[in-house]
């Protein structure tokens, strides 16, 4: 089968996120399929930025299109979007002719490129699929504030509605989403769902050192009888991180370290806080490379993860940073209110309230009292909940069960 990938800011463990449109291919070309994806060449989330044209990666064919680079969520990003679909649009008919896919999959984050799969598809007489990886646009409608008339959202809001009445299948990553997408005109019959998951390559074997800060940093608090409580990941306003630093503020005078290692837009002002607020028992570090991931996280005694309190997590939640954390054996603090709750549902940790630093702050003390067996019997209980329900291999086959004609 020739399946054709469109995922604006897809990556892969070289470049940085987004992932899952890699781990996925990866498994598709293992099981003989011809995988090509068709990304931008620069995006927000990307650790390192490609040059312009194709690249083969993992027996994955890479077509990087040029798109300019961009600060934020304004008109940059737009112009960035517009210059990564126009071209696929005007190359519509030699897409179809020249890799002649079976499945067209249009994956962007944002639903526009749906319009552009469905051209595609059309002249290639292609499977449509639409994988949904967060509800645009009430997403940034209620996750950034943005209104519902803003013409971007009316864009969004037109190209969702496109996507699930005429794409052939819609695989979600997100688990609650059955009658929001059938108030949007989907059959359910065409849904599946498939969330994101760990790669078990990346966890077998010895995981290469930390890099030589971030290794004396975790050192320097172990050394000091402090409970490590550490954060990998973005760093956006979706993270909540400002309420991971108002906990740290609370737990002033504890025997309690928090190392938080990535980057992301709020990294800076972040930095900015931890020093002008003097918070000592903080320590911000630079993003590690994926490799080195399970290291850091197998250091640690607590992984945090939060979230906003918005009404868009009722529809639940697929976070990679999460899957990771249980994989590692980690105890978890799982700062959300959500349909979902990976953490709840396997036993590897706490849950509090989300935009509560006091929840958080309380929650990180009763996690840290648990005595170093049990947290580490709660991570057990975590990476066996993701070998069971989120490895890729079980997931690009559930993905390749949904493609089936």
């Amino acid at each position: 089968m020739n399946i054709l990938y469109l995922n604006h800011y897809a990556g892969s463990p070289a470049l940085g996120m987004e992932y899952r449109p890699y781990y996925l291919s990866r498994e598709w070309v293992r099981l003989g399929h011809r995988v090509q994806i068709v990304a931008a060449n620069w995006s927000h989330v990307r650790a390192r930025q490609p040059a312009a044209g194709d690249e083969l990666i993992d027996g994955i064919a890479y077509r990087w299109l040029p798109t300019p680079p961009y600060q934020g969520n304004g008109v940059g990003r737009a112009w960035n979007i517009f210059r990564y679909l126009a071209p696929l649009w005007r190359q519509a008919a030699r897409w179809a002719a020249e890799f002649r896919p079976d499945v067209v999959i249009a994956s962007s984050t944002y639903p526009m490129d749906i319009w552009v799969a469905r051209r595609i598809a059309r002249k290639a007489r292609a499977l449509l699929v639409f994988e949904v990886h967060d509800l645009w646009p009430l997403s940034p409608i209620e996750l950034s504030g943005i209104s519902p008339n803003h013409p971007f959202i009316r864009l969004c809001h037109a190209a969702e509605s496109t996507a699930y009445r005429e794409s052939d299948r819609v695989v979600s990553m997100l688990p609650v989403v059955h009658d929001y997408m059938a108030s949007r005109g989907l059959d359910l019959k065409r849904l599946t769902v498939v969330p994101n998951g760990i790669t078990l390559d990346e966890w077998e074997g010895t995981a290469p050192p930390l890099r030589e800060d971030v290794a004396a940093a975790l050192a320097l608090q172990r050394a000091a009888g402090r409970t490590v409580v550490g954060y990998a990941g973005s760093m956006g306003l979706p993270n909540a991180l400002d309420v991971l630093l108002d906990a740290a503020a609370l737990l002033r005078g504890e025997p309690m370290a928090i190392v938080m290692v990535g980057d992301g837009l709020e990294r800076e002002r972040l930095a900015r806080r931890v020093a002008d607020e003097g918070l000592a028992n903080v320590t911000l570090l630079p993003p590690i490379p994926k490799a080195q991931i399970p290291s850091f996280l197998r250091a640690l005694d607590i992984a945090y993860i939060g979230w906003q309190r918005v009404p868009i997590y009722r529809f639940g939640i697929a976070p990679n940073k999460l899957m990771d954390y249980m994989m590692a054996g980690c105890a978890v603090l799982h700062s959300v209110a959500a349909g979902n709750d990976p953490v709840a549902e396997s036993g590897c940790g706490f849950t509090v309230a989300p935009q509560s630093p006091e929840a958080v702050a309380d929650g990180l003390r009763r996690l840290a009292a648990v005595p170093a067996a049990e947290r580490r019997a709660m991570g057990e209980r975590g990476r066996a909940f993701v070998l069971a329900h989120h490895t890729y291999p079980v997931l690009a086959q559930r993905f390749l069960q949904a493609m089936a004609r």
